[in-house]
């Protein structure tokens, strides 16, 4: 059984915290060769809430959702390889959507996924650009008012 969990980094159980941080580790730095720093101190502001869904155990995919001066913001969206496909990172951004309340909300999608995005109401919202040697696409979904 999956379950959708969402709270703020102080509420977590460091062993589940852990286990977020590896699975971003895992996929963005040593899966799609980025050499980054991840860890830029934005999980620990006040209105930060990592969402992440675990199976046994095992966090299996994850986001975080940031407040920005006028929007909502989604980031770090990470599906363990071995559950991609099944739908889950869609019950994520659900989650993400219903926490970010009345506000638009904006991504930086990487751009072969920009289509998967769409599917939540989100459009392209200014140029392409290439960020640690992926294309991403800006993207926004105005909240309807």
């Amino acid at each position: 059984m999956s379950t959708v969990h969402d709270a703020a980094v102080a509420e977590i159980d460091p062993r589940t915290l852990y286990r977020i941080l590896a699975l971003r580790s895992e996929v963005f730095v040593v899966e799609q060769d980025c050499v980054y720093l991840d860890l830029d101190g934005r999980d620990l502001e006040p209105d930060a809430r990592q969402v992440w869904i675990e199976r046994d155990g095992t966090v299996i995919a994850t986001l975080r959702l940031l407040r920005d001066r006028d929007c909502a913001r989604i980031g770090r969206v990470v599906t363990a390889p071995s559950e991609r496909g099944g739908g889950i990172a869609a019950n994520l951004m659900t989650r993400a959507l219903e926490l970010a309340g009345p506000v638009d909300v904006v991504l930086d999608a990487q751009a072969h996924l920009a289509d998967w995005y769409a599917r939540f109401g989100f459009v392209r919202d200014g140029a392409e650009f290439v960020e640690d040697g992926i294309p991403h696409v800006p993207m926004r979904r105005v909240h309807p008012s």
